[in-house]
């Protein structure tokens, strides 16, 4: 016997928005949150534009002290986590909410990356003994999950998935099969980072991965001929994830259902994607599979899209691969928008994919202009975003290491 699973609630905070109701009108209209670096100094890295989280809302839910006891990424994620109960209606305080059957799993790619390069710059200065004492758990990746967890008493099922720019995607996939299969009620998922610092820009640049255009409009142009590379983004997406019988128990309002996960590794190379794209393909056709659906029956997926060549024209190959010369698919990826967000990709185009589905509406590919022979293969949505008949969406995350994740969504129409 297994349980069918429903989202009732999510937060964000991203390059385009900190509420879901900022975010969709951004996402809707293609506006992006792509803009110059004004975390610290790039101008030694040679790069110069970034996907920053804007006037993020800090003063809602923490204190000072809260920047001593987490990294950024940390905060970004117990602030969407807190954003999705509020929404779903979930009071963690309430006797009604079995905590052991209460869980997150909540990915990142890097973990605390700017309190990395801060600690390392002190050891090199001024010694070992002068190391921060909560270093190590400022830092470590499942510090997000961790620090979520702690902070709504989430005592069941609690890990991090580490799967570079998969991990947020990873991260929904396992938490929906924990509930699937009966091991949990409740579940946050999603995924959540912050590494807009020297190391990442510098560390990310050196090994050409990052486009050097200076012109924001112009610098994430995922699909597009002319792409040179992806734009370093950051925030956090979580959702909320029910089994049925208690969202319909509580009377929670469903947004949509989980339907399908796949997961796969190339097994090629550690930064480049099989150039064919056969392991994103598989991992499609896993997610169609379990979720019992025809490819035919899809009507957008969210790609990954870095606007890096490699990755592209893989992807592309992958989606033709299961999908063929169907019409009826859109694509548009919409790191256009946000930037590249590494772990949190995952989460925060969940959402993206979420919101397409409950407004019926393709985003646009913004920013791109001309796709070349290795692109124009599949329906990427150009010029402005489309109203569309979407029962079925899935959304693609695929990482360093040869990760690759997807999920697959339902129209929830209260069946």
């Amino acid at each position: 016997m297994t349980n069918r699973v429903v989202i009732t609630g999510y937060g964000i905070t991203s390059p385009i928005g900190n509420t879901p109701e900022t975010f969709w009108t951004n996402l809707e209209a293609g506006n992006s949150g792509i803009d110059a670096i004004t975390k610290f100094d790039a101008t030694e890295t040679g790069i110069t534009v970034a996907g920053e989280v804007k006037d993020f809302p800090f003063d809602k839910y923490f204190v000072h002290k809260d920047k001593k006891r987490m990294d950024t990424f940390s905060i970004y994620a117990v602030y969407a986590a807190l954003e999705a109960l509020s929404m779903a209606g979930i009071n963690t305080e309430d006797d009604t909410i079995d905590n052991d059957r209460f869980g997150a799993i909540i990915g990142s790619g890097i973990g605390g990356l700017p309190v990395i390069q801060e600690q390392g710059a002190r050891l090199a200065t001024r010694g070992p003994k002068r190391i921060a004492p909560l270093f190590v758990p400022l830092s470590i990746a499942n510090m997000a999950t961790g620090n979520v967890a702690l902070r709504v008493k989430a005592s069941g099922v609690s890990r991090a998935e580490v799967t570079a720019c998969a991990a947020g995607t990873n991260a929904i996939g396992s938490a929906f099969r924990e509930i699937k299969h009966g091991y949990a009620d409740i579940m946050l998922a999603g995924g959540t980072e912050a590494a807009i610092c020297d190391l990442g820009v510098g560390g990310f640049a050196n090994l050409t991965a990052l486009t050097k255009e200076t012109d924001p409009k112009r610098a994430s142009i995922p699909f597009d001929k002319n792409r040179s590379g992806f734009v370093l983004g950051e925030g956090s997406g979580v959702l909320v994830l029910e089994s049925l019988e208690h969202a319909q128990k509580r009377g929670a309002t469903i947004l949509a259902e989980i339907v399908g996960y796949g997961s796969t590794n190339d097994a090629h190379h550690m930064t480049t994607p099989l150039p064919e794209g056969s392991g994103a393909a598989k991992a499609m056709q896993l997610a169609l599979d379990e979720a019992g659906i025809q490819a035919s029956e899809v009507g957008y997926i969210n790609a990954h899209g870095t606007s890096t060549q490699a990755n592209e024209k893989g992807e592309a190959l992958a989606i033709h691969t299961v999908f063929g010369d169907d019409e009826n698919v859109l694509v548009s990826s919409t790191k256009a928008l946000t930037g590249h967000a590494l772990g949190a990709a995952g989460g925060i185009e969940a959402i993206a994919t979420l919101q397409a589905i409950q407004h019926q509406y393709a985003p646009v590919n913004a920013g791109t202009t001309e796709l070349d022979e290795n692109t124009s293969i599949i329906n990427v949505v150009l010029g402005q975003g489309k109203k569309h008949d979407i029962k079925y969406a899935i959304s693609n995350s695929l990482g360093f290491g040869g990760h690759n994740a997807v999920i697959a969504l339902k129209k929830w129409e209260g069946e």
